[in-house]
């Protein structure tokens, strides 16, 4: 890999990646969503070290030729823009399938033109809906639950059929609900956090019976580099997972202990997904990724869990950080 693009590194994963991979030595150049005042989104929050080592082209994967622009000069991409709110894909599908299908296509196109020598698609574990089985093998069947699941299959089919098409040399790689510093406030842990910073004793949150499998940031980082490293992960669709379970409703008191507050749980209808859209398990089998690559997990199991939290809100609790938040937006 001697220069990468990575999609999306103004977001929560595309910023920690970009991190990582400078920390590494690879050349960087990330690709961040246009807009008018110039940000880099996340990236304005990296240290001033990586800031001086990556180029920053602003564009918008929905345009073929401003990928195709930013791309050049590139062997390797990491492709992570998407849409990702699950609640605002049941207001807004079409933007759904705009960004997170056709702009997936349109990376993948410019990546065949410009030859590129290896493309990481990042799916999501929502693709697979609630659990049918468990551990969640990369075999299970997919089953879109919600507009915005049903465009990450639609997506992950795209960049597979490049590679049995094109022979464009595809892996994808399926993270399991990663967390961590900097990630949306649409996200269940930020949502924790935030509603007990701003000293509320009652935490509202949509269901808490369903149960997720919980990836720190910095080992999703690790799987992305790990399989794009690996000849053996080409044309494979590859889950990272902890291989570790907890309920949402478990996971709201382990927050508070680590955070030393009495709270209640309430079950608020807006937040809630629709019934038959809900996905109520998730829980990942690794051992693939394990096999063929040389990733593994720095926080597994409970203990991995609650390391992983302490992190994240310590985090969360710089005022700086904190004061980007609003712990009462739903959506």
């Amino acid at each position: 890999m001697n220069k990468i693009f990575v999609t999306g590194a103004d977001g929560f994963i595309g910023s920690h990646l970009v991190e990582t991979l400078v920390k590494k030595g690879y050349s960087v150049k990330a690709f961040c969503l246009y807009n008018s005042q110039g940000s880099w989104g996340w990236l304005e929050n990296v240290s001033a070290h990586t800031k001086s080592k990556i180029e920053v082209f602003l564009g918008d994967v929905r345009d073929p030729q401003s990928v195709r622009q930013g791309m050049r000069g590139c062997d390797t991409v990491f492709h992570l823009a998407a849409l990702i709110a699950i609640p605002y894909s049941y207001v807004a599908p079409s933007s759904y399938v705009d960004t997170n299908v056709q702009g997936t296509l349109n990376v993948l196109q410019a990546a065949r033109d410009l030859e590129i020598s290896r493309f990481i698609q990042t799916s999501t574990s929502e693709v697979y809906g609630s659990a049918q089985y468990v551990p969640i093998n990369e075999d299970h069947p997919l089953v879109g639950q919600s507009p915005y699941s049903a465009s990450k299959i639609a997506a992950d089919q795209m960049a597979l059929s490049y590679w049995l098409s094109f022979e464009l040399p595809v892996t994808i790689l399926r993270p399991f609900n990663t967390y961590g510093p900097r990630q949306s406030g649409r996200a269940v842990i930020p949502q924790i956090i935030t509603q007990i910073l701003n000293k509320k004793n009652k935490i509202k949150l949509g269901s808490i019976h369903p149960t997720r499998d919980f990836n720190f940031v910095d080992d999703t980082c690790e799987a992305f580099i790990s399989v794009a490293s690996s000849n053996q992960t080409l044309g494979q669709v590859i889950n990272s997972a902890s291989n570790f379970e907890i309920s949402i409703g478990k996971t709201v008191e382990l927050i508070a202990e680590l955070m030393n507050k009495r709270i209640e749980i309430e079950e608020e209808e807006k937040r809630k997904r629709p019934v038959n859209s809900e996905v109520n398990r998730l829980f990942g089998c690794n051992k693939k990724i394990k096999s063929i690559s040389d990733w593994d997990p720095s926080y597994q199991g409970l203990e991995g869990f609650k390391k992983g939290l302490e992190i994240t809100i310590k985090w969360f609790s710089e005022p700086k950080n904190y004061s980007l938040y609003r712990s009462d937006y739903v959506i």
